[in-house]
């Protein structure tokens, strides 16, 4: 069989199998496709069906079709994490600079602390922290991993409960973006590599002088040539940063963070949004379930993704309702946004699959991120739906 064939029987695999199990199960309440379909990349992964069927999982992911696969997954994420940057709306975050400060502070620096804290223990194990790693890097990493906020997955579930363009959906996208951009920032910290630091710091004024000398032509075109403009900035910062060090994906944020959301029109960029969810996306979903390993054991990656997951949930939950004192919100209130905010999926994934690549984590270490991830995505709608129901009020409040 060619390589060819194979490769269509993998997209056919990658393609069909989440979309059943969404369909058939109705899984959309406590699972939507997103979710499913990074859950079947786990389970068509080498800690599943490479221990189930191995000559099946060798004859269909072989190294000819992964390589395939991880070029459409590269370029997918690319694009998903430029219109997360996009989407940053930080001029409202300025406007309203002691509400959002305080609580994205706080959403950020609790989980974070109690991230570290968890990933300070985890030093005293081995199998955990990567070749390549520093144990700040490390500490850092998992403790981020903790703290971040999913933000093109929270827009999809604000949508799906029907306050996304109400004053609490764009009260949350404020808090989200500011910490959208520390944790882009914590992640160029991490990936700073010393033998490179000269080409990182000219990449870094370049990108200054280069990001002026595009939003000034950006503003001079009309829309139906910024889509293509953009995407060839995109991957003229992709390239340029992960040359520096820092990352294709870190380059990719850059690019949509200089951009701003009304070059473009909104409902089009829904539909960008939802058609790299649609068409690219599951493809990346399977390069990262490519990458699961259970070599320490079930029970210990399974046991240490439950901690990672309180420390995650919790630590959102201590820092909104912190937040929420301070700022006098109504009873009910910092418990919604605590929870959307908890959402990971992603850009936690995007985010682990960075701190893999560059050995600062082990497989089993992403694994269990990856567990995290899944859980405290599909706990988000079932716990907010009827929190909503009974505080509909909340959902008008702006600030």
């Amino acid at each position: 069989m060619s390589h060819t064939e194979i490769f269509l029987i993998a997209m056919l695999v990658i393609f069909t199998l989440p979309y059943l199990i969404w369909r058939v199960g109705r899984t959309e309440y406590y699972a939507p496709l997103v979710v499913v379909q990074i859950m079947t990349g786990i389970l068509l992964g080498p800690g599943v069906l490479g221990k189930a069927l191995p000559e099946v999982y060798r004859f269909v992911f072989n190294p000819t079709v992964v390589q395939s696969l991880n070029g459409i997954a590269w370029w997918a994420v690319m694009l998903f994490v430029m219109i997360a940057g996009i989407e940053l709306d930080l001029k409202k975050a300025w406007e309203h600079r002691r509400e959002s400060g305080i609580t994205a502070g706080l959403a950020l620096g609790a989980p974070l602390v109690l991230g570290s804290l968890l990933a300070i223990a985890m030093l005293g194990m081995s199998g955990w922290m990567g070749v390549k790693a520093m144990p700040w890097q490390f500490v850092l990493g998992i403790g981020m991993s903790c703290a971040v906020t999913a933000l093109p997955i929270l827009i999809l579930l604000m949508e799906k409960l029907e306050i996304l363009r109400a004053p609490l959906g764009q009260r949350i996208l404020r808090y989200a973006s500011i910490d959208d951009i520390a944790i882009w920032g914590v992640l160029a910290l991490i990936m700073l590599d010393w033998t490179r630091v000269g080409r990182q710091v000219v990449f870094l004024l370049l990108f200054g002088v280069m990001a002026w000398a595009f939003r000034w032509l950006m503003q001079k075109l009309e829309e139906k040539d910024r889509w293509f403009v953009a995407l060839i900035w995109l991957a003229l910062c992709a390239f340029s940063a992960d040359w520096a060090g820092l990352h294709f994906m870190v380059g990719a944020f850059l690019a949509g963070a200089v951009m701003d959301a009304d070059w473009f029109d909104q409902e089009k960029m829904d539909l960008l949004r939802h058609h790299v969810l649609l068409v690219m996306m599951p493809v990346f979903f399977l390069s990262t379930g490519l990458k699961t390993n259970w070599t320490l054991g079930g029970a210990t990656v399974f046991v240490v993704a439950a901690a990672m997951l309180v420390a995650a949930v919790a630590g959102k939950w201590i820092g909104i309702q912190i937040a929420g004192k301070l700022l006098n919100w109504k009873k009910g209130e910092a418990s919604i946004i605590a929870w959307l905010l908890q959402t990971k999926a992603l850009i936690m994934i995007i985010f682990a699959n960075i701190l893999l690549d560059k050995e600062i984590i082990t497989d089993a270490t992403f694994t269990a991120l990856l567990l995290m991830a899944i859980a405290s995505t599909m706990l988000t709608v079932p716990i907010v739906q009827p929190k909503l129901a009974r505080l509909r009020e909340l959902i008008d409040r702006s600030s």
